[in-house]
């Protein structure tokens, strides 16, 4: 295939892909404004795991999917009422020592610790559980040993 055939073939498709982009971050833009807004305070505890508002971020960082943005997270560490530090999961198999996997209600689900973040609780969307104590033990143990 010669230069000119490529570009052919790959920029039509990176333009759709970049015109995709664009549209998820303004209404990305949008929903980050409501949730300031009309988020509501949640009272959470650390190794709850909630729907969460992620956004649609940048790069290789992890993002919510649907129109919430949303993606589960565990409450790593209580920061205060105001903040936490929220660990994205996700229900794909990883692995690595970036990536911690455990049961949730009979479902596997993988920590990616290399996506720690600091979030608000207007994020929140809905409570989908506690994970179990040995777990949580688990997850806290791999992410002292990287860090």
């Amino acid at each position: 295939m010669n230069i000119f055939r490529f570009f052919q073939t790959v920029l039509p498709k990176t333009s759709r892909v970049k015109r995709y982009r664009r549209k998820r971050f303004r209404i990305w833009a949008r929903k980050k404004v409501e949730l300031e807004f009309n988020g509501r305070q949640t009272n959470f505890h650390e190794g709850e795991i909630y729907w969460a508002g992620i956004g649609q971020n940048i790069g290789s960082e992890i993002y919510g999917k649907g129109d919430g943005f949303a993606r589960p997270v565990l409450i790593y560490r209580k920061l205060g009422k105001y903040n936490f530090l929220a660990i994205p999961l996700t229900s794909k198999e990883h692995v690595g020592t970036w990536y911690i996997s455990f049961y949730h209600r009979g479902r596997k689900e993988t920590a990616v610790l290399s996506q720690i973040r600091v979030l608000s609780p207007k994020r929140l969307y809905r409570k989908m559980g506690q994970i179990d104590n040995a777990d949580y033990i688990k997850i806290r143990k791999a992410f002292r040993k990287l860090y």
